[in-house]
């Protein structure tokens, strides 16, 4: 009985374990985001990840993501990012965001590449939509950001 119980102890606690871990994404704050191009404005409800931990996470594991949602990952003070799709099971766009709120750059990460994509300048935030997405909706570096989770 013991053996048994030390085996279910560790399929319980193994994050490693896609189906068995638990998706603590589920927790974090929502806040409205909008990106203004060319005089149209898309609107986004988007999950902050503010710890170390959460931004490590980030959107793996995850198996659909919604043309409206997105996750921003806010860096205060500004920085250089780099991000790569470890464990990420669905392609992204990521939008590298400056201090000012204007569109920097926007990358096309494939699912599970562990190519880092990099910011190539200091950046406010990282925001990560749906792939392809930002083609959709006619999403340009200059473009202009706005949410709380952008706020100093």
């Amino acid at each position: 009985m013991p053996r048994f119980m030390t085996l279910l102890a560790l399929l319980l606690l193994t994050p490693a374990v896609p189906a068995l871990a638990k998706d603590r994404s589920q927790h974090l704050a929502a806040v409205p985001l909008t990106i203004t191009s060319g005089g149209r404005v898309a609107r986004f409800r988007t999950e902050v990840a503010k710890t170390s931990l959460q931004q490590e996470k980030g959107l793996m594991f995850r198996t659909k993501l919604g043309p409206a949602e997105s996750m921003i990952f806010p860096m205060k003070p500004p920085r250089f990012a780099s991000f790569w799709m470890k464990n990420t099971l669905i392609p992204l766009d990521i939008v590298f965001i400056r201090p000012d709120g204007t569109i920097h750059r926007i990358a096309n990460a494939r699912a599970l590449d562990l190519t880092p994509v990099e910011s190539y300048e200091p950046v406010a935030a990282v925001l990560e939509i749906a792939g392809g997405r930002a083609a959709q909706l006619g999403l340009h570096e200059g473009d202009r950001v706005a949410s709380p989770a952008l706020a100093k």
